[in-house]
């Protein structure tokens, strides 16, 4: 294949461009001189002497690229593609001085890489300079002094040179839109923007106007200025990727450049007529304006307006054939609604002071703007940003669509004000939003509420929740007297228009900050979805760093202080899926202070699944002197803590672990370690990374978590037990069996603002179950024949505890070969039995008997050791008591230690109060111990014995 293009003849040229503005661009180059222009997929194809390619690398704002095309040619395998390329004559368009590299696209069966596509065009590029001229050009693949492009598709490829270097749409500026943060839009998307609008007619009829809603970085002001100046996109680039082409005329392109610059200078002249408009309420657009203009080299002024108020006085005396005016809402996020409200309404305040007939030109995601703006479009485009759709729509102002249902609807409030609305019918929901927002506000004064919940899918159409929360009395600065409001969307039925639940959305989200009187940039959306289990500690890898001592109550970006119950609390409104207070959980956590309050005895207080602490924080201002805060995420731990510091809950006495609460709960039980008062509210499912392969349900294995927990509580200790499982029933039957009372106490705790949902969580309380004084305990399980003296009976598989597999517990059985086989929580030989180290038997809780005895109640006489002493007799003189066993006196209680033993309730053993001696306490296995002897005896802190036994 020889080199088609020769001097004399026209050349072959395509420009690239992003998908969808091939016809924009078309038209582009019909006005710079193309010929046979033809639009193609991301490209336009075009005809025309060198000079029409240089100017158009010039003054061309959509293209990216303009391209000399040498020829085409078969490309079936790389034989063929080297062959191809090969044959062209590139001793006239790489000089062995200058440096070039090979961008590649498209690909075939054969051909199914770019990088060795562009590898065997440099080798037949270089193997042909070798062979004319006896060298090779050096490969740069930065800044090369020619690029040579290679388009490959099906079985034949088009090879050429770039004759921009950079993409077309890098305008030479030092200024890059990025840098200033507020979503800047590439020049080539406004240019096309200002194409689709006509700007260029407005332009010529003279004196043209542009307002421009959400400027941004003023891209769209910068480029809409240049086109009214008659200023060259290109008059700034210092750099072409031509100049290092053996082809380049330098002739023609001196002649382009000083035409440019005649036009520049007259087109400066025209500066006082052209009238521009920049409407952003973003801070820092007025500074970005004013910067893009000048670092376009563009004299103009620019009226710089925060809202839409002063559009009006802005436009009195433009002609609408001569008025453009702009709304690009590219910036806008995923899942933004808050923000998508905001922009909407501005948008169509802008249209709705525009002249009649002046143009309108948007570009968004979706339809909800153009349904805003009420009008019917003249024309669209459809373009992508990133890997997402996006239109740019041209309207009319004053060309209402046809269709009535479609006309612009507002809803007025009780105060007059009128509300833009996308839905006729969101009357409704301002009506019954301000009902239930007076009732509740008269509730929240009298009962002292300061974060409460006002709507919950109150209209079935209208299906979210909205929560008020208003800041502390400690918040200083912009948070000072500051209100919030948190929407949560529930999921819409499958039969619903996702478009309709949409537009319901965005009007939610523009009529409840007015209703409620709460600024608009205090509304956060919250969209609940289905996600993996574990979830809820995701974020943490992203989390901000540990805080120093000295600013750890700093509050982080979206945080903020509320009060609730005389506590102080902070939220985070904007970082987080939860806020960190569930305000359904306030009555509870009251009742968890008053329980506090009426804890006798060590007043020891564990929070398990404890996410931000504030039932602590509740159990502390109860009186509770210890508590123990278990949390899996750090992040929510140090949440805690802040709590705590905040309200003045400090010091060694209260203490924080992070772990697995359901494995931390089978360890405790080898502890000393007891509780008075036990809160423990577990997620509802969770398969967090940090529990390896373990999988928590609540619903299958709450009993035995609960078993566990009870075996942690003090003989007079009770824990209150909370989920968020509607359907959720507890295992009464299996709880009975293991000695567990359980009580629904629901109906009391679910607060006056979410007695709409019942279910919204359920509440039990959990005891031991006392056993009737004088009751014997159970007779030990006699021998099976067969059964060896000293092993103990089985009568079926060993039972697993929580997330069993094939009858072997997963969380602390911690069975051997050589012993019984064990249960649950920390159980032996199953619930309720102890496998006996020395070979005896399977015996019941407080039995002691050998393998032959029939068991005993608690507190027998022929209860005895391995001595034959009885529980609580004297001990030998030879057995020093266990305070004597340490000389530095009993273990201190270490904030987040996590040894497996500790002085119960952190305050060392205690002297045994049997009268006139002081016995040594044996070491506990995983069940609770046989009383000690002596009416009204106590066991360590269990509170008084009941029935013979320590309720433990």
């Amino acid at each position: 294949m020889g080199d088609t293009q020769t001097q004399g003849l026209a050349r072959e040229f395509f420009a690239t461009c992003p998908k969808g503005f091939e016809q924009l661009l078309a038209g582009e180059l019909r006005s710079l001189g193309a010929e046979g222009v033809r639009s193609l997929h991301g490209q336009v194809a075009f005809t025309g002497s060198l000079e029409t390619a240089y100017r158009a690398c010039l003054w061309s704002r959509i293209a990216s690229r303009i391209v000399l095309v040498l020829g085409h040619a078969g490309a079936a395998n790389a034989d063929e593609l080297y062959e191809s390329l090969y044959e062209l004559p590139w001793e006239s368009h790489v000089a062995l001085t200058s440096t070039f590299a090979v961008d590649a696209h498209g690909m075939n069966d054969e051909l199914r890489n770019t990088q060795f596509i562009a590898l065997r065009a440099k080798d037949a590029i270089c193997d042909r300079l070798q062979a004319k001229l006896g060298g090779r050009p050096s490969v740069e693949v930065r800044n090369p002094d020619v690029t040579v492009v290679v388009r490959v598709r099906n079985n034949r490829m088009t090879c050429g040179i770039d004759l921009s270097g950079e993409p077309l749409f890098r305008r030479g500026t030092t200024r890059h839109a990025a840098d200033d943060g507020l979503g800047g839009m590439r020049p080539d998307y406004a240019a096309a923007m200002l194409a689709a609008g006509a700007w260029h007619r407005a332009v010529r009829h003279g004196s043209p106007t542009l307002v421009s809603a959400f400027s941004g970085s003023a891209t769209l002001v910068s480029e809409a200025a240049g086109i009214a100046l008659d200023r060259a996109p290109g008059l700034l680039r210092s750099r072409w990727g031509f100049t290092g082409w053996l082809g380049h005329d330098a002739q023609a392109w001196d002649a382009l450049l000083d035409e440019a610059d005649e036009r520049a200078t007259r087109g400066a002249e025209k500066a006082g007529e052209l009238s521009l408009v920049a409407v952003d309420p973003r801070r820092g657009s007025a500074s970005a304006a004013n910067a893009a203009l000048r670092a376009s080299g563009i004299d103009a002024k620019v009226t710089h307006l925060s809202g839409a108020d002063g559009v009006a006085e802005a436009l009195a005396g433009a002609e609408a054939d001569r008025t453009l005016a702009t709304i690009d809402l590219s910036w806008l996020e995923e899942g933004e609604l808050a923000r998508e409200v905001e922009a909407i309404a501005l948008a169509t305040t802008v249209a709705d002071a525009l002249p009649a007939g002046a143009g309108i030109v948007a570009l968004s995601q979706g339809p909800t703007l153009g349904a805003a703006l009420s009008l019917a479009p003249t024309d669209s485009l459809e373009t992508f940003l990133g890997r997402d759709v996006a239109t740019i729509t041209a309207y009319e102002a004053g060309h209402a669509a046809a269709a009535p249902a479609a006309a612009r609807a507002t809803v007025t409030l009780k105060d007059g004000t009128k509300v833009p609305v996308l839905v006729p019918q969101s009357d409704q929901f301002a009506a019954r939003l301000a009902k239930v927002a007076k009732l509740r506000a008269k509730w929240a004064r009298r009962e002292d509420v300061s974060c409460y919940r006002v709507y919950d899918a109150d209209l079935p159409d209208y299906a979210v929740a909205i929560d008020l929360y208003e800041a502390s009395a400690q918040s200083r600065g912009a948070d000072a007297h500051a209100r919030w409001l948190v929407v949560q969307e529930y999921a819409a039925p499958k039969d619903i228009d996702p478009e309709l639940a949409h537009r319901r959305l965005l009007d939610v989200l523009a009529i409840a900050p007015r209703v409620m009187g709460v600024d608009a940039r205090n509304v956060t959306l919250r969209v609940r979805r289905r996600a993996k289990g574990g979830s809820q500690y995701a974020s943490e890898g992203k989390a901000e760093e540990r805080r120093g001592r000295r600013d750890r109550l700093a509050l982080a970006p979206g945080a903020h202080l509320v009060d609730e119950g005389g506590l102080t609390f902070e939220v985070n409104l904007a970082e987080r899926l939860d806020t960190g207070l569930f305000l359904d959980h306030r009555d509870v956590r009251a009742r968890v202070r008053e329980m506090a309050k009426e804890t006798q005895g060590s007043k020891r207080f564990l929070n398990l699944f404890a996410y931000t602490g504030t039932a602590t924080c509740y159990a502390a201002d109860g009186g509770a002197k210890n508590t123990t805060t278990v949390d899996l995420s750090r992040t929510y731990l140090d949440w805690a803590e802040r709590n705590m510091e905040r309200n003045g809950f400090t010091g060694r006495e209260h203490e924080f672990v992070q772990a697995d609460v359901v494995r931390w709960v089978t360890e405790q039980r080898h502890t000393y370690n007891r509780w008075d008062l036990v809160f423990c509210d577990p997620p509802t499912f969770s398969n967090s990374k940090r529990m390896g392969h373990d999988v928590f349900d609540v619903q299958r294995d709450h009993a035995e978590l609960l078993i566990g927990i009870s075996r942690l509580l003090t003989a007079n200790g009770v824990c209150l037990f909370s989920c968020n499982l509607r359907g959720f029933e507890p295992d009464v039957e299996k709880l009975a069996r293991a000695g567990v009372e359980i009580h629904d106490v629901t109906e009391g705790t679910i607060p006056e603002d979410f007695k709409r949902n019942a279910k919204i969580h359920h509440v039990y309380l959990v005891k031991r179950t006392p056993r009737p004084e004088g009751t014997a305990a159970p007779a030990a399980p006699a021998r099976t024949e067969g059964t060896p003296q000293g092993s103990p009976a089985r009568t079926g598989e060993r039972r697993g505890g929580y997330g069993s597999r094939d009858g072997r517990s997963r969380y602390g059985s911690g069975s051997r070969d050589d012993r019984g086989g064990r249960g649950g929580y920390g159980s032996r030989g199953g619930h309720g039995s102890r496998s006996g180290r020395d070979g005896r038997a399977g015996r019941p809780y407080g039995s002691d008997s050998h393998n032959d005895r029939t068991s005993r109640p608690y507190g027998s006489r022929d209860n005895r050791d391995r001595t034959g002493r009885p529980y609580g007799s004297a001990p030998r003189n030879d057995r020093p008591r266990y305070d004597d066993a340490r000389p530095d006196g009993p273990r201190p209680h270490t904030v987040r230690s996590q040894g497996p033993m500790r002085p119960l309730m952190g305050n060392g053993p205690r002297p045994s109060q049997h009268a006139g001696s002081a016995a040594r306490p044996r070491l506990q296995g995983n069940g609770p111990r046989p009383s000690q002897f002596g009416d009204g005896h106590r066991g360590r802190n269990d509170g008084p014995t009941e029935g013979g036994r320590t309720n433990r």
